[in-house]
């Protein structure tokens, strides 16, 4: 008698943690071991057509909408803060902002923008957002599967593979900021590329 329920308490010793554990995950207690903050993209963006000619780095990349209103100049900020933030690893990241024919006309003549871009140039001349015109038609095809509403970070083989919110609120922007930051930190030190 002694033996069966000896044998019963070592049963439920190791199956019960097995039965708890499979609950939890099946009922979403737990995020899965993830560690990025921002969206996995699945599928990736190929990012190809804007980058295919460019030396391999990572990026972060912004397109900028018709009008640039306050959400766009939070993310160029942002953008640009996260790449001073690197600090000595700033060189391995580029940050890039995509413009398109629909685009402001000039994204930089923008009174707000130029300001943003002037501070960032006189921090140093390395930390400058690179600017690379599109086709509207290019950009379509390479958002076709997500919103083009974002900040994204873009992998030393021009794959799209996180996306971070904008945000209008300039509180909000630095915040998540951060996020971007902690991501690309982790990403760098994952990568011996770019």
């Amino acid at each position: 008698m002694n033996n069966k329920k000896a044998l019963l308490l070592l049963l439920f010793v190791f199956i019960l943690p097995v039965i708890l554990a499979k609950v939890a995950l099946e009922s979403n207690f737990f995020n899965k071991a993830a560690t990025n903050s921002g969206e996995l993209l699945n599928p990736v963006i190929d990012f190809g057509p804007a980058f295919s000619d460019k030396e391999p780095l990572w990026r972060l990349v912004y397109v900028v909408p018709n009008v640039c209103d306050a959400e766009c100049e939070n993310a160029i900020f942002a953008i640009q803060q996260v790449h001073t933030a690197m600090g000595k690893h700033s060189s391995r990241v580029q940050p890039v902002i995509i413009t398109t024919e629909e685009s402001a006309k000039d994204v930089l003549a923008d009174a707000n923008l130029a300001r943003i871009y002037a501070e960032q140039q006189a921090v140093e001349t390395q930390h400058t957002i690179d600017k690379v015109l599109l086709s509207k038609k290019n950009v379509n095809e390479m958002f076709k599967s997500v919103d083009v509403n974002g900040i994204f970070i873009v992998d030393t083989l021009n794959n799209g593979m996180l996306k971070h919110p904008t945000f209008t609120d300039k509180e909000e922007a630095v915040q998540a900021s951060r996020l971007i930051l902690s991501d690309v930190r982790k990403l760098l030190k994952l990568s011996r590329i770019g």
